[in-house]
Formats: structure tokens, C-alpha cells, sequence
């Protein structure tokens, strides 16, 4: 017995993480044993696997790459540019009357995203596959179209708004620029294994830290932020009740339901070699996709918390409430930081637009050939999965059309989160069902402080667009 190490003991002594090694035992790689709930690996085993060739270890190690980081993508694609759009109209026209809803949403965020990805650890099946085993399909094809209704249009102000801020510093009609960027993005995302170009595109990421920075550089009166995230502040109009379900719908949108549970199972694992020791794999495995998605949903709040701060003090209190192009949002913020504010506009929108499009076309792509039964998985060859890139390559041009029919690329973002808002709490409905649902999950429900949270953001977010609904049709 004193040879046998616990995952932890093991990761200590091998300098693996605990994820890898639960991977490489589940993978085959690595021998394990189960002695009542403890996953078991002798230090013999450890040694037999470091002695491997090189180049053995090295190509684990790429495989092992693609589990990595689901929920810390998620929470970057998560301000995408309709995010830091919506963020920036809001901020501007109601100060910082909706900043309490970044401290609010966040354990909503943690509850759902936590369901989604347990779900797809678990079953080793996309969120698509779990509900049409579960409900049926006919359940299904309804969500999926408002799926793919709610990320065309997504795709399409997403890719307008990175063509308006490249406007502002390279001289090139925005036609083009569509054109231009739906083509190179398509391109990437189907010639180009997505690890690869997301392990490059996440440095991109950091662009979104111009934000802090500059909530930091305008000293705002902190005093005043508290205050607004502590009481919050409501009014009883359609464009206040719109900005909340913008904002909500922005924060907690379904592309991340579909995207993040199908990155936790993108990966070639065989169930049969789990065998007995597949609870006490995925104990370990479901903590780790916790540490994981923490980060990412507390990375994603922050930031959104800093544009609405940015933008209140810096647009709202000079007086300019309307934000509705990206030149308007730079040339506003160009009296406090120069040609920096330009800059820090662009590379925040065109940055986190290049890893948060191919998310929503991915996403897109895994539901419909969950739906269908098709062969899937950004990681496969255009030629074992044609159904699956062909549907990315028809989100992409059914966005970029979206561009040439005259919608301003903020607005268009702007009335996406709305949509996006909308359609979320019916998916969630089913998400927080199967979480709790022992004969889809087993023993791995989701614990109940998720299943509380999750059902009050389904509520919340449910009678928002309800409300929303009821005050444009009265007209208040």
C-alpha cells in the first residue's frame, strides 16, 4: 500500500496537474486502480510512464492541450464585442445604474456554466445530444433554430463592429472589411485545428485589460461605484428594462451553454477504458473544470464591470448617452487618452472578436450535428466532418450579409443581446432540469446551491423579457 498514491500524492510526485492525470488515466495512458472512493496510482506505474520515449510523453501532452482551459475561453469569449458594445451603450446612457448586475450575475454565471460543464464531463456528450436523449428531438429542433437565429445574428454585428474599429485606424471601406474578415476567420477556423489557433488568439485576450487600465486612469469616484453595486437601481420603462435584458443577455448567452460543454468532451477518449474507476476520475476532473470556470466567469465580470464604469464617467457625465458607432465610443475617450483610446477600442473589439466568432459559428456547428447525429469536432479534418463546417462556413456568410442590409453595428449588437436574452432562460429550463436529473447524471448532480442560483437567474432573466415584452406592447 505505501507504493499507492492518490491523485493529489501523484501530482505532487510526477509534476502532473490533477487534470492531466485524471486525462491520461482516462485515456488509457496511465493504469489505475480504485480502493473504496479513492482513484489509486502506484509510484511503479508513474516511473513505467516517465521512462516512455520522449516523443510518446510530448504527443499526450498535445492531446491533453485540447482539455485545457474551456471555461477560461468561455469567460473571454464571453466579453466579445457585442459584450464591450452592449457594456459601452449601457454605461453611457444610464451611468452606473446597471453596474450591480456584475457583482448580481456573477454566481448566476458560476451556476450555469458549472451545469453545462458538468454535463458534458459527465455524459461525454454535447449539451444538443444530452436534451434530445433526454426530451426528445422534437424538443430540440426548436432550440437549436433559436440557437442559430440568436448566433447568426451575433456573428453578423460581431463582425460589423470589427470591421467599424478597424476603420478607425486603417483606411478600408467597410464592405471589404467584412468581406475580408468573415473569409480570413472562416478560413482559420476550418483549415486551422481551433487549439492551436485559440492557444495564439487568447494572448489577444489581454487587450481587454485596456479596460481596467483605463478605469484605473480616469479615477472614478470608487465611492460611487460601491454604492451602485450595493443597492441596486431599477426603473420601470421599456428602455431601462431592454438595457437590463441587453446586459443579461450579453453576460449569460447561449452560444457559452453549447460551446463550453462540447469543449469539456472534445477530446478522443474511449468510455470502455475507464471502466471501474470512472466516478473517482471525473470527482477529481469536476473540481478542476471548477477551478476553471471560476476563473474565467470572475475574469469576464471584472472587465464588464470596467467598461460601464469607463464609459459612465467618462461619456454619461460629459453628456454623451447615445453610443452608436465605435467611432463615436474612441473619438469620446480621445480627450482623456489621446490616440490611445482609439487603440484601446480597436484592439479590445477586433482582439476578443477573433476568438469569440469562431466560438459562436463552433457552437452553432456542435448543436446542429448533435441534432442531426453527424460527425463532429474542431479538432477532425474538414473531409470526416463536413456537415459540421459547413455549418460554420453558412454562419459566417448568413452574419456577414446581416452587415449589408444598413443596421448600425452597435445597435445590431445591442438588439442581439436582447434576443440573446430572450432565448436563454428556455434553455436554461432544460439545463438545470438534466443537472439534477440522477438518471442522466448519476451520482454527479449538480449540488444544490448551484440548482438554486441556477433556477433564480432562469426566473430573473425569464420575467425580465416577459416584462420587456409587456412594456413595448403598452408603450411605456
Amino acid at each position: 500500500m505505501s507504493d499507492k498514491l492518490t491523485l493529489h500524492e501523484a501530482s505532487k510526485q510526477s509534476g502532473f496537474g490533477v487534470r492531466k492525470l485524471a486525462f491520461l488515466i482516462r485515456s488509457g495512458f496511465i493504469s489505475a486502480e480504485v480502493e473504496g472512493e479513492m482513484l489509486l496510482v502506484t509510484a511503479d506505474e508513474l516511473r513505467r510512464y516517465a521512462s516512455q520515449p520522449r516523443r510518446v510523453v510530448q504527443k499526450h501532452h498535445a492531446s491533453y492541450l485540447k482539455t485545457l482551459g474551456p471555461g477560461l475561453i468561455t469567460g473571454a469569449s464571453d466579453d466579445d464585442p457585442s459584450g464591450i458594445g452592449t457594456y459601452s451603450a449601457v454605461g453611457s446612457t444610464y451611468g452606473l445604474g446597471l453596474s450591480w448586475l456584475a457583482v448580481y450575475l456573477l454566481p448566476m454565471m458560476i451556476a450555469v456554466q458549472e451545469t453545462v460543464a458538468r454535463i458534458g464531463i459527465v455524459t461525454q456528450s454535447g449539451l444538443a445530444r444530452v436534451v434530445g436523449r433526454r426530451y426528445g428531438k422534437r424538443v430540440l429542433y426548436p432550440l437549436v433554430l433559436l440557437l442559430l437565429i440568436a448566433n447568426t445574428v451575433n456573428i453578423g454585428a460581431d463582425i460589423g463592429a470589427m470591421a467599424a474599429s478597424m476603420q478607425l485606424l486603417v483606411p478600408i471601406g467597410f464592405i471589404w472589411g467584412v468581406v475580408g474578415l468573415t473569409i480570413a476567420i472562416t478560413a482559420l477556423e476550418i483549415l486551422v485545428p481551433y487549439h492551436r489557433y485559440a492557444r495564439i488568439l487568447k494572448w489577444l485576450t489581454i487587450s481587454l485589460f485596456a479596460y481596467i487600465i483605463t478605469g484605473f486612469l480616469i479615477r472614478p469616484d470608487w465611492g460611487a461605484v460601491l454604492r451602485s453595486l450595493v443597492v441596486p437601481r431599477i426603473e420601470l420603462n421599456v428602455g431601462f428594462i431592454a438595457a437590463m435584458v441587453a446586459v443579461m443577455g450579453t453576460t449569460i448567452t447561449p452560444y457559452l451553454f453549447f460551446w463550453q460543454a462540447s469543449e469539456e468532451v472534445e477530446q478522443e477518449l474511449d468510455e470502455g477504458e475507464i471502466g471501474d474507476f470512472r466516478a473517482s476520475a471525473l470527482t477529481h476532473e469536476i473540481r478542476e473544470m471548477r477551478k476553471d470556470t471560476y476563473t474565467g466567469m470572475a475574469l469576464a465580470n471584472v472587465v464588464f464591470l470596467f467598461i460601464i464604469v469607463t464609459t459612465a464617467f467618462v461619456l454619461h457625465d460629459n453628456g454623451i448617452t447615445n453610443v452608436d458607432s465605435a467611432q463615436k465610443a474612441a473619438l469620446a475617450l480621445k480627450p482623456l487618452a489621446g490616440n490611445l483610446a482609439s487603440l484601446l477600442f480597436t484592439v479590445g473589439i477586433f482582439g476578443v472578436g477573433l476568438l469569440a466568432v469562431p466560438v459562436l459559428a463552433g457552437a452553432s456547428a456542435y448543436a446542429v450535428a448533435e441534432l442531426f447525429e453527424w460527425h463532429e469536432g474542431l479538432s477532425e479534418r474538414f473531409s470526416k466532418a463536413k456537415g459540421f463546417y459547413l455549418v460554420i462556413a453558412a454562419s459566417m456568410f448568413a452574419g456577414m450579409a446581416l452587415n449589408f442590409i444598413g443596421i448600425n453595428p452597435i445597435k445590431a449588437l445591442y438588439y442581439a443581446a436582447i434576443v440573446n436574452g430572450a432565448i436563454a432562460p428556455i434553455l436554461m429550463f432544460f439545463i438545470f432540469r438534466i443537472g439534477r436529473d440522477k438518471s442522466v447524471m448519476g451520482h454527479f448532480t449538480s449540488p444544490r446551491w448551484v440548482n438554486v442560483w441556477g433556477w433564480i437567474v432562469t426566473i430573473l432573466m425569464g420575467g425580465s423579457a416577459i416584462a420587456l415584452l409587456v412594456f413595448a406592447v403598452l408603450g411605456k
